[in-house]
């Protein structure tokens, strides 16, 4: 019992010594601090904020995008004239008299594409109002389906077709295929397949499919999809790299337009106004 008393009693010795030793080498830095002009502080902080601003933010405003659209560097593209956006409960109330005027960069609005459904089940609640307004309001308009890989193809264009009524002068019915789940790429592709074949057949034309610039190169590369006319997501680039076929890039997901408080996502037209006419169902 004495020898355990010992031990404990020299621990506590030995701990109280680092604690003494710890706050001795702080207070001397605290001295060695207090004992600087204040102009050499004042010098030393202007050059923290500086390599601040000069060499750490613009490594983090590069590196992180959605901070270049917050700051209004969201770059707008040129030589294509013919604008759009697409919308979905996310923006909430639209002043659609505002939207009507808005405009992205020197255009006007000329399409609005708006979410339908998703999965087998989930009907955006926007999408009646929006869509109706959007063809009140003489905007070329479109509906999506944002597709659920793993839930039963077939189901999810029957869901799709029940919900989304087409009329000539609207866009082809539009998928958005943005994710794999559990599914292998060929299990992915022969889902995706089935979908498009079905809608194909209920709206008489081939579908539009959207998705992100990677997830093409990556899932929906094979021949299959080469008779789709593809609407590309790509962020803040100048120029759209992707070299194959398209009709319609994403070029932000970050926009402001007036009408609606919410970012919202605009698009560009590969082609004249006539063109997207063209698209449209007959």
């Amino acid at each position: 019992m004495t020898k355990s008393r010992n031990s404990k009693t020299a621990a506590r010795r030995a701990k109280k010594r680092r604690g003494s030793s710890r706050r001795t080498k702080t207070n001397a830095l605290v001295r060695l601090f207090a004992r600087l002009p204040r102009w050499v502080l004042w010098l030393s902080g202007i050059g923290i904020a500086l390599a601040y601003v000069f060499l750490i933010l613009p490594i983090v405003l590069h590196y992180t995008p959605s901070w270049k659209a917050h700051y209004g560097e969201v770059p707008e593209p040129e030589g294509y004239p013919v604008r759009g956006i697409d919308i979905s409960h996310y923006q909430n109330r639209i002043d659609w008299d505002q939207l009507r005027k808005a405009r992205l960069g020197d255009f006007p609005i000329s399409f609005v594409i708006a979410k339908s459904t998703e999965g087998a089940t989930i009907a955006d609640q926007t999408f009646s109002r929006n869509f109706l307004r959007a063809r009140q309001k003489a905007f070329v308009r479109g509906a999506y389906h944002f597709f659920i890989p793993g839930t039963d193809a077939a189901k999810q264009a029957r869901f799709f077709i029940s919900k989304t009524k087409l009329a000539p002068g609207d866009l082809p019915p539009i998928l958005d295929i943005e994710k794999t789940g559990n599914l292998s790429k060929k299990e992915l592709q022969e889902s995706v397949l089935a979908w498009l074949n079905i809608v194909e057949k209920a709206y008489g034309t081939p579908p539009i499919i959207y998705t992100y610039y990677s997830f093409k190169k990556s899932f929906l590369n094979t021949p299959a999809f080469d008779r789709y006319p593809f609407w590309i997501a790509h962020y803040y680039k100048d120029k759209l790299s992707y070299d194959g076929p398209w009709v319609m890039w994403q070029y932000t997901d970050c926009g402001h337009v007036d009408g609606i408080k919410e970012n919202v996502d605009c698009n560009v037209f590969n082609g004249s106004l006539k063109d997207l006419l063209n698209m449209t169902l007959k």
